[in-house]
């Protein structure tokens, strides 16, 4: 009963349309839900190549670059600070501080700095971003590609109304289907791997624009909202690109190259995520379908995963305005999402120092 109810043709097809109408006949092909399994062993295909990629060619291209981690002192063991960090906080209050340097017989600021190094510890070097960064780069650059190849020839590129000529009977391309299958994998390999890649501020909204966009691929497939899928999968891949080579660049610290690729990606980013975007492909899913049938929930749900992707990419544009402002007064700093590390104070070293050898927080650890 729940699978007749989540297939109902009137949430899912417009007005007089059934799924009787796009079973494969008359020499056209449909796109069918069941085609969408194979994306979890392509998935788990790629987490492998980028673990060998990682591994084998992205630590060399790191090591050409002379991208190298910082040598970070190692905190002194102390089991009580230890078992505070990893079971209650990383960032304790001022007053847990005060109650834990009484525990170790050390000065709250002995205490502050314990948990200062431990963090940066803690903290993922820079060989390991520029690896990730590295991995989606490639893969970003070669779906875009393959996206041009697999649209420049179509005539809906060139004229959005062509993406509902005949919809939904629009018969299923090869290009499209691999397109789609490695699009969703990658994304889908992305949750996998979310335990262990990088945590950056924007975290949260990455989970949900992960989770939005598998939503929103799974349900043009299936509802063969496939052409303007293509159309999305491509328009976001372009910025996507000068992100991750502006990030590899940034590691490898090649400055002036980082600053002019950040400045393509601003203006790459703000002319397809907020004009192209909404302006043409939001446009074209919201006006023109309603010029050959009435709006059903598959209309209204399509749309609303489209606006929820405009938010993030507003809340993202937001962060990528801040960066703009710190380059043109000098502060810019990397990753404005990164978790930075924690700088030691010249003070605090020199009291480190003094004190190493009484209390255990010596230049040796």
């Amino acid at each position: 009963m729940l699978s007749e109810w989540f297939w109902l043709e009137r949430l899912w097809l417009p007005v007089n349309v059934t799924w009787a109408d796009l079973e494969d006949k008359e020499g056209r092909i449909y796109a069918q839900a069941s085609q969408l399994y194979i994306t979890v062993p392509i998935a788990v295909l790629l987490l492998g190549f980028r673990a060998l990629y990682e591994r084998v060619i992205a630590q060399h291209i790191a090591e050409a670059l002379g991208v190298k981690d910082k040598i970070r002192l190692r905190v002194s063991n102390n089991p009580i600070l230890e078992n505070y960090y990893m079971t209650c906080s990383k960032q304790p209050s001022q007053e847990n501080v005060r109650g834990l340097s009484k525990k170790v017989s050390w000065s709250e600021r002995q205490v502050e700095y314990w948990f200062r190094r431990r963090r940066n510890q803690d903290r993922p070097g820079v060989v390991k971003k520029f690896k990730e960064a590295s991995w989606r780069f490639l893969f970003y650059f070669c779906a875009f590609l393959g996206g041009l190849l697999a649209l420049y020839d179509k005539s809906w590129f060139y004229n959005l109304r062509e993406v509902w000529a005949g919809f939904p009977k629009q018969s299923l391309l090869d290009s499209q289907y691999w397109y789609y299958m490695t699009e969703i994998s990658f994304y889908g390999s992305l949750l996998f791997s979310v335990a262990v890649d990088i945590k950056r501020k924007d975290f949260k909204e990455q989970f949900v624009h992960h989770w939005a966009t598998l939503i929103l691929l799974s349900f043009s497939w299936c509802a063969n909202y496939i052409r303007i899928g293509t159309l999305i999968m491509l328009v976001h891949d372009a910025a996507d690109i000068f992100l991750e080579s502006g990030k590899i660049f940034n590691y490898a610290r090649w400055e002036n190259t980082c600053n002019g690729i950040f400045i393509l990606f601003t203006i790459v980013f703000m002319v397809t995520r907020l004009v192209i975007f909404p302006f043409w492909l939001i446009h074209c899913t919201w006006v023109y379908p309603l010029e050959q049938f009435e709006p059903f929930f598959g209309y209204y749900f399509f749309n609303a995963l489209l606006m929820l992707l405009l938010v993030l990419h507003i809340f993202w544009a937001s962060l990528i305005i801040r960066m703009v402002k710190k380059l043109l007064f000098g502060e810019m700093k990397g990753d404005e999402r990164s978790d930075e590390e924690e700088e030691e104070s010249q003070e605090e070293d020199n009291h480190k120092h003094f004190n190493g050898s009484s209390n255990g927080l010596s230049n040796g650890h």
